[in-house]
Protein backbone atom coordinates (compact mmCIF):
# COMPACT_ATOMS: atom_id res chain seq x y z
CA UNK A 1 0.00 0.00 0.00
CA UNK A 2 1.37 3.06 -1.16
CA UNK A 3 0.76 6.60 1.00
CA UNK A 4 2.39 9.92 -1.24
CA UNK A 5 1.64 13.20 -1.51
CA UNK A 6 2.40 15.04 -4.06
CA UNK A 7 3.13 18.39 -4.21
CA UNK A 8 1.07 21.31 -5.16
CA UNK A 9 0.92 22.59 -8.79
CA UNK A 10 3.34 25.24 -8.51
CA UNK A 11 5.02 23.05 -5.71
CA UNK A 12 9.15 22.34 -5.58
CA UNK A 13 10.93 21.57 -8.68
CA UNK A 14 7.62 21.82 -10.82
CA UNK A 15 8.70 24.61 -13.60
CA UNK A 16 11.73 22.66 -14.07
CA UNK A 17 9.90 19.20 -14.62
CA UNK A 18 7.86 21.10 -17.38
CA UNK A 19 10.81 22.57 -18.87
CA UNK A 20 12.36 18.92 -18.67
CA UNK A 21 9.15 17.34 -20.21
CA UNK A 22 9.07 19.49 -23.01
CA UNK A 23 12.86 18.46 -24.23
CA UNK A 24 12.29 15.08 -23.58
CA UNK A 25 9.23 14.94 -25.76
CA UNK A 26 11.46 15.96 -28.43
CA UNK A 27 13.95 13.67 -27.87
CA UNK A 28 14.64 11.39 -31.10
CA UNK A 29 17.51 9.22 -29.35
CA UNK A 30 17.32 5.13 -29.39
CA UNK A 31 17.57 4.19 -25.71
CA UNK A 32 18.80 -0.06 -25.14
CA UNK A 33 16.94 -0.45 -21.34
CA UNK A 34 19.28 -3.81 -19.94
CA UNK A 35 17.60 -5.77 -18.38
CA UNK A 36 17.55 -9.73 -16.50
CA UNK A 37 21.13 -11.16 -16.68
CA UNK A 38 22.07 -14.25 -14.95
CA UNK A 39 21.62 -13.06 -10.92
CA UNK A 40 19.99 -14.18 -8.19
CA UNK A 41 17.92 -10.86 -9.15
CA UNK A 42 17.15 -11.80 -12.60
CA UNK A 43 12.99 -11.77 -12.55
CA UNK A 44 13.08 -8.63 -10.72
CA UNK A 45 15.43 -6.77 -13.14
CA UNK A 46 13.43 -7.69 -15.85
CA UNK A 47 10.25 -6.43 -14.09
CA UNK A 48 12.72 -3.28 -13.76
CA UNK A 49 13.50 -3.46 -17.82
CA UNK A 50 9.65 -3.24 -18.66
CA UNK A 51 8.23 -0.95 -16.40
CA UNK A 52 11.54 1.66 -17.65
CA UNK A 53 10.70 0.79 -21.64
CA UNK A 54 6.98 1.06 -21.06
CA UNK A 55 7.22 4.48 -19.57
CA UNK A 56 9.73 5.67 -22.13
CA UNK A 57 7.90 4.26 -25.23
CA UNK A 58 5.04 5.79 -23.40
CA UNK A 59 6.91 9.60 -23.93
CA UNK A 60 7.71 8.11 -27.61
CA UNK A 61 11.37 7.30 -27.01
CA UNK A 62 12.46 4.73 -29.32
CA UNK A 63 12.95 1.92 -26.78
CA UNK A 64 14.92 -1.43 -27.32
CA UNK A 65 15.02 -4.31 -24.40
CA UNK A 66 17.68 -6.34 -24.53
CA UNK A 67 18.31 -9.15 -22.38
CA UNK A 68 22.43 -9.37 -20.96
CA UNK A 69 23.19 -12.56 -22.63
CA UNK A 70 25.70 -13.95 -24.48
CA UNK A 71 24.25 -12.14 -27.95
CA UNK A 72 24.53 -8.84 -26.10
CA UNK A 73 27.82 -7.44 -27.54
CA UNK A 74 26.72 -7.89 -30.74
CA UNK A 75 23.50 -6.03 -30.38
CA UNK A 76 25.78 -3.67 -28.88
CA UNK A 77 28.36 -3.63 -31.97
CA UNK A 78 25.60 -3.57 -34.42
CA UNK A 79 22.90 -1.57 -33.39
CA UNK A 80 24.86 0.74 -31.20
CA UNK A 81 22.37 2.84 -29.46
CA UNK A 82 23.13 6.14 -28.48
CA UNK A 83 22.09 5.63 -25.21
CA UNK A 84 22.11 2.63 -22.66
CA UNK A 85 20.01 2.49 -19.50
CA UNK A 86 20.85 -0.21 -17.09
CA UNK A 87 18.23 -1.99 -15.29
CA UNK A 88 20.24 -4.82 -14.04
CA UNK A 89 19.98 -5.89 -10.10
CA UNK A 90 23.01 -7.99 -8.50
CA UNK A 91 25.81 -9.32 -10.69
CA UNK A 92 27.35 -8.33 -13.83
CA UNK A 93 24.91 -5.54 -13.64
CA UNK A 94 26.09 -3.92 -10.31
CA UNK A 95 29.76 -5.03 -9.91
CA UNK A 96 30.85 -2.50 -12.75
CA UNK A 97 30.93 -5.67 -15.30
CA UNK A 98 28.39 -4.42 -17.56
CA UNK A 99 29.39 -0.88 -17.13
CA UNK A 100 33.49 -1.58 -17.79
CA UNK A 101 31.96 -3.05 -21.36
CA UNK A 102 29.89 0.17 -22.34
CA UNK A 103 33.12 1.59 -21.41
CA UNK A 104 35.20 0.10 -24.23
CA UNK A 105 32.62 0.78 -26.45
CA UNK A 106 32.11 3.62 -25.99
CA UNK A 107 28.26 3.80 -25.71
CA UNK A 108 27.19 6.28 -23.45
CA UNK A 109 24.83 5.11 -20.35
CA UNK A 110 22.90 6.20 -17.62
CA UNK A 111 23.96 5.17 -14.30
CA UNK A 112 27.39 4.69 -12.17
CA UNK A 113 30.74 4.56 -14.25
CA UNK A 114 32.04 0.90 -13.81
CA UNK A 115 34.57 1.98 -10.67
CA UNK A 116 32.20 3.31 -8.54
CA UNK A 117 30.12 0.10 -8.78
CA UNK A 118 32.78 -2.30 -7.94
CA UNK A 119 33.46 0.03 -4.67
CA UNK A 120 29.40 0.23 -4.24
CA UNK A 121 29.16 -3.77 -4.69
CA UNK A 122 31.15 -4.54 -1.49
CA UNK A 123 28.94 -4.07 1.67
CA UNK A 124 31.75 -3.81 4.20
CA UNK A 125 34.00 -1.69 2.48
CA UNK A 126 31.32 0.62 1.95
CA UNK A 127 30.27 0.74 5.69
CA UNK A 128 34.29 1.68 6.41
CA UNK A 129 34.46 4.27 3.69
CA UNK A 130 31.11 5.75 5.00
CA UNK A 131 32.78 5.29 8.87
CA UNK A 132 36.12 7.17 7.52
CA UNK A 133 33.82 10.17 6.42
CA UNK A 134 31.76 10.74 9.22
CA UNK A 135 28.54 8.87 8.31
CA UNK A 136 27.29 6.50 10.95
CA UNK A 137 26.62 2.71 9.81
CA UNK A 138 25.48 -0.27 12.42
CA UNK A 139 28.67 -1.82 13.52
CA UNK A 140 29.62 -5.30 11.66
CA UNK A 141 31.95 -7.85 11.37
CA UNK A 142 32.70 -9.64 7.60
CA UNK A 143 34.23 -13.10 7.57
CA UNK A 144 34.59 -15.48 4.65
CA UNK A 145 32.99 -19.14 5.08
CA UNK A 146 36.84 -20.68 5.18
CA UNK A 147 37.05 -18.64 8.76
CA UNK A 148 34.17 -20.59 9.89
CA UNK A 149 35.60 -23.99 8.39
CA UNK A 150 38.98 -23.33 9.69
CA UNK A 151 38.37 -21.89 12.82
CA UNK A 152 35.32 -23.48 13.94
CA UNK A 153 32.15 -22.31 13.75
CA UNK A 154 30.91 -22.20 16.98
CA UNK A 155 33.80 -20.31 18.65
CA UNK A 156 33.62 -17.91 15.37
CA UNK A 157 29.62 -16.98 15.89
CA UNK A 158 30.42 -16.81 19.82
CA UNK A 159 32.45 -14.32 18.91
CA UNK A 160 30.08 -12.12 16.91
CA UNK A 161 27.32 -12.33 19.40
CA UNK A 162 30.06 -11.04 22.07
CA UNK A 163 30.81 -7.90 19.44
CA UNK A 164 27.81 -7.52 18.20
CA UNK A 165 25.15 -8.66 20.84
CA UNK A 166 21.58 -9.97 19.78
CA UNK A 167 19.76 -9.31 17.59
CA UNK A 168 21.71 -9.02 15.30
CA UNK A 169 21.76 -9.15 10.99
CA UNK A 170 23.03 -11.48 8.28
CA UNK A 171 23.88 -10.39 4.95
CA UNK A 172 25.63 -11.56 1.82
CA UNK A 173 28.26 -8.98 1.18
CA UNK A 174 27.37 -8.66 -1.91
CA UNK A 175 24.18 -8.42 -3.68
CA UNK A 176 20.51 -6.84 -3.29
CA UNK A 177 16.81 -7.58 -2.64
CA UNK A 178 17.45 -8.75 0.56
CA UNK A 179 18.35 -12.34 -0.67
CA UNK A 180 19.95 -13.85 2.14
CA UNK A 181 19.71 -11.37 4.70
CA UNK A 182 18.44 -13.10 8.37
CA UNK A 183 17.73 -11.45 11.42
CA UNK A 184 18.89 -13.47 14.09
CA UNK A 185 17.37 -12.98 17.82
CA UNK A 186 18.66 -16.22 19.54
CA UNK A 187 21.81 -17.73 19.21
CA UNK A 188 20.86 -20.59 18.54
CA UNK A 189 19.42 -19.52 15.36
CA UNK A 190 22.54 -18.22 14.27
CA UNK A 191 24.18 -21.81 12.33
CA UNK A 192 21.47 -21.92 10.34
CA UNK A 193 20.82 -18.24 9.37
CA UNK A 194 24.56 -18.40 8.66
CA UNK A 195 24.07 -21.35 6.06
CA UNK A 196 21.54 -19.59 4.44
CA UNK A 197 23.57 -15.87 3.84
CA UNK A 198 26.43 -18.57 2.45
CA UNK A 199 24.16 -19.45 0.05
CA UNK A 200 24.41 -16.48 -1.90
CA UNK A 201 28.04 -15.55 -1.07
CA UNK A 202 31.23 -16.65 -0.09
CA UNK A 203 31.47 -13.74 2.63
CA UNK A 204 28.87 -12.63 5.15
CA UNK A 205 28.33 -9.62 6.95
CA UNK A 206 26.84 -9.58 10.39
CA UNK A 207 25.61 -5.98 11.28
CA UNK A 208 24.70 -5.02 14.81
CA UNK A 209 20.73 -5.02 14.85
CA UNK A 210 19.16 -1.42 15.25
CA UNK A 211 15.36 -0.66 15.53
CA UNK A 212 13.69 1.95 14.29
CA UNK A 213 11.97 3.65 11.09
CA UNK A 214 13.60 1.89 7.37
CA UNK A 215 13.39 4.04 5.02
CA UNK A 216 15.33 4.97 1.47
CA UNK A 217 16.38 7.86 -0.02
CA UNK A 218 17.01 8.18 -3.58
CA UNK A 219 19.06 10.57 -5.46
CA UNK A 220 18.79 11.66 -8.87
CA UNK A 221 21.02 13.91 -11.21
CA UNK A 222 18.25 15.17 -13.38
CA UNK A 223 19.08 18.83 -13.37
CA UNK A 224 22.43 21.10 -12.77
CA UNK A 225 22.96 19.29 -9.49
CA UNK A 226 21.98 16.04 -7.88
CA UNK A 227 19.02 15.96 -5.81
CA UNK A 228 17.33 13.82 -2.80
CA UNK A 229 14.15 12.61 -3.71
CA UNK A 230 11.30 12.40 -0.51
CA UNK A 231 11.95 9.75 1.94
CA UNK A 232 10.22 6.74 1.31
CA UNK A 233 9.50 4.73 4.99
CA UNK A 234 8.75 1.03 5.13
CA UNK A 235 6.35 -0.44 7.26
CA UNK A 236 6.37 -4.12 7.54
CA UNK A 237 4.10 -6.05 9.39
CA UNK A 238 7.00 -8.68 10.00
CA UNK A 239 9.15 -6.21 11.18
CA UNK A 240 11.36 -7.68 8.47
CA UNK A 241 11.72 -5.80 4.52
CA UNK A 242 12.20 -9.22 2.75
CA UNK A 243 12.01 -10.40 -0.76
CA UNK A 244 8.24 -11.12 -0.12
CA UNK A 245 7.71 -8.08 1.11
CA UNK A 246 10.05 -6.18 -1.41
CA UNK A 247 7.76 -7.50 -4.62
CA UNK A 248 4.91 -8.63 -2.94
CA UNK A 249 2.03 -5.81 -4.13
CA UNK A 250 0.08 -5.09 -0.87
CA UNK A 251 2.77 -7.07 1.51
CA UNK A 252 4.38 -4.11 2.74
CA UNK A 253 3.02 -0.14 3.74
CA UNK A 254 4.69 2.89 2.07
CA UNK A 255 4.84 6.15 3.00
CA UNK A 256 6.07 9.32 1.43
CA UNK A 257 7.66 11.52 1.98
CA UNK A 258 8.35 9.36 5.60
CA UNK A 259 6.73 10.21 8.48
CA UNK A 260 9.58 11.82 10.62
CA UNK A 261 10.05 15.02 12.10
CA UNK A 262 11.47 17.60 9.03
CA UNK A 263 14.71 18.08 10.82
CA UNK A 264 14.98 14.29 10.18
CA UNK A 265 14.18 14.31 6.98
CA UNK A 266 17.01 16.97 5.85
CA UNK A 267 19.08 14.99 7.42
CA UNK A 268 17.82 11.89 5.76
CA UNK A 269 18.28 13.93 2.26
CA UNK A 270 22.00 15.50 3.35
CA UNK A 271 22.94 11.52 4.65
CA UNK A 272 21.78 10.12 1.28
CA UNK A 273 23.41 13.45 -0.87
CA UNK A 274 26.98 12.32 1.08
CA UNK A 275 26.94 8.85 0.77
CA UNK A 276 26.33 9.48 -3.27
CA UNK A 277 29.30 11.86 -3.96
CA UNK A 278 31.74 10.09 -1.25
CA UNK A 279 31.00 6.85 -3.36
CA UNK A 280 31.34 8.64 -6.79
CA UNK A 281 27.94 7.65 -7.79
CA UNK A 282 26.54 9.05 -11.02
CA UNK A 283 23.03 9.69 -12.39
CA UNK A 284 21.23 7.71 -9.31
CA UNK A 285 21.63 5.95 -6.30
CA UNK A 286 19.49 4.61 -3.17
CA UNK A 287 20.60 4.74 -0.08
CA UNK A 288 18.85 2.47 2.56
CA UNK A 289 18.83 3.71 5.95
CA UNK A 290 17.31 3.16 9.90
CA UNK A 291 16.22 6.35 11.74
CA UNK A 292 16.54 5.30 15.72
CA UNK A 293 14.11 6.39 18.15
CA UNK A 294 16.43 9.09 19.09
CA UNK A 295 16.47 10.21 15.48
CA UNK A 296 19.63 9.32 14.28
CA UNK A 297 20.28 8.18 10.66
CA UNK A 298 22.31 4.76 10.40
CA UNK A 299 23.01 3.99 6.69
CA UNK A 300 22.66 0.24 6.07
CA UNK A 301 23.79 0.06 2.13
CA UNK A 302 23.99 1.93 -0.83
CA UNK A 303 22.46 0.28 -4.09
CA UNK A 304 23.50 2.09 -7.48
CA UNK A 305 20.91 0.38 -9.56
CA UNK A 306 17.52 0.86 -7.64
CA UNK A 307 14.62 -1.45 -8.60
CA UNK A 308 11.76 0.21 -10.80
CA UNK A 309 9.07 -2.62 -10.35
CA UNK A 310 5.71 -1.84 -9.05
CA UNK A 311 6.56 -2.37 -5.92
CA UNK A 312 10.21 -0.12 -5.71
CA UNK A 313 10.67 2.71 -3.52
CA UNK A 314 12.47 4.98 -6.16
CA UNK A 315 9.22 5.24 -8.53
CA UNK A 316 7.12 5.98 -5.49
CA UNK A 317 9.70 8.75 -4.52
CA UNK A 318 9.83 10.31 -8.03
CA UNK A 319 5.76 10.43 -7.66
CA UNK A 320 6.07 12.31 -4.92
CA UNK A 321 8.20 14.54 -5.81
CA UNK A 322 5.62 15.17 -8.39
CA UNK A 323 7.72 13.58 -11.83
CA UNK A 324 7.01 10.54 -13.25
CA UNK A 325 9.45 8.08 -14.17
CA UNK A 326 9.80 8.46 -18.02
CA UNK A 327 10.58 12.27 -17.47
CA UNK A 328 13.47 11.52 -15.00
CA UNK A 329 14.81 8.89 -16.91
CA UNK A 330 14.67 11.34 -20.04
CA UNK A 331 16.86 13.95 -18.35
CA UNK A 332 19.36 11.05 -17.71
CA UNK A 333 19.29 9.71 -21.30
CA UNK A 334 20.09 13.71 -22.29
CA UNK A 335 22.75 13.79 -19.36
CA UNK A 336 24.16 10.60 -20.55
CA UNK A 337 24.22 11.51 -24.52
CA UNK A 338 26.07 14.96 -23.28
CA UNK A 339 29.24 13.14 -21.58
CA UNK A 340 32.34 13.37 -22.88
CA UNK A 341 33.13 9.79 -24.82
Amino acid sequence: MFHVKRPGPEGPGRSRLRGMEQNARVSDRTVAVLAGGLSHEREVSLRSGRRLAGALRANGVDVREWDVDGALLGRLNDERPDVVAVALHGGEGENGAVQQILELLHIPFVGTPSGACRRAWDKPSVKAELVRAGLTTPDWVALPHSTFRELGAQGVLSAIVERLGLPLVLKPDQGGSALGVQVVRDAAELPAAMVSSFAYADTVLAERFVSGTEVAVSVVHDGAEPRALPAVEVEVPSGFYDYTCRYTPGAASFHCPARLPDDVLATLAETALAAHRLLGMRDLSRTDAIVDDEGRVHVLEMNVSPGLTDTSLLPTAVTAAGSDLATVYQALVERAASRPG
